[in-house]
């Protein structure tokens, strides 16, 4: 973790009582980003889970949360049980599109659109080497930002585990955990160790953090 941060959860203390739209009628808490801001790797989701919303971390409380945290911790990235509710992250950073979970659908174009600038804040001031898409709905949103290829050429599974070269970052799309085959699991690993065995900060030209 960066040594001048004090926390990993909500680092750069975003608003948790932001009304900005309407999920925040039935959301039970805002889940804003946690891990190291020093972090090269950055993992985008679409919008918190269950598990998520109720320990206030993104991509945890849940099978699918613990299928992620099990691959951050093969890759290094985490220093915790699959199962922690506040992993101890090293180089990671976890966040969604938005922020605020609604029971009953998914965020729609307008939701996404407003929470935005939490995540472009985030992204800018961790300044990672590489995003890390996962779902369908978040490699599109992230792609649409960071490539100029356009959004509807991308698809999360025939993309998943590959790397596409975006403006100023590389991106790395994976099927969302809950979707995730055993192999396809396996294929994200050997592509990051793949990817960790290069030089992946050419990207920006930089040597270190």
């Amino acid at each position: 973790m960066d040594a001048n941060q004090e926390e990993l959860s909500n680092p750069f203390g975003m608003d948790e009582t932001c009304t900005n739209c309407a999920l925040c009628e039935r959301r039970e808490r805002v889940v804003h980003g946690y891990g190291d801001v020093g972090a090269d790797f950055l993992f985008v989701g679409e919008m918190p889970s269950a598990g998520a919303e109720a320990t206030g971390v993104p991509f945890t409380g849940d099978a699918a949360g613990e299928r992620l945290q099990e691959v951050l911790e093969r890759l290094e990235l985490s220093n915790s049980p699959p199962d922690a509710a506040e992993p101890e992250l090293d180089n990671a950073f976890l966040t969604y599109l938005t922020r605020c979970r609604h029971p009953e659908r998914l965020p729609n174009d307008e939701e996404v659109e407003t929470c935005e600038p939490y995540l472009n804040a985030e992204v800018r001031m961790i300044n990672p080497e590489i995003l890390l898409p996962v779902g369908q709905r978040a490699l599109a949103e992230v792609a649409r930002e960071y490539t100029t290829t356009p959004a509807e050429e991308f698809d999360v599974v025939a993309d998943h585990a590959t790397t596409i070269r975006g403006r100023g970052f590389e991106l790395v799309p994976m099927v969302h955990p809950a979707e995730q085959t055993d192999e396809q699991t396996e294929a994200f690993v050997q592509h990051f160790f793949d990817l960790m065995g290069k030089d992946y900060r050419q990207t920006k030209g930089r040597q270190g953090r």
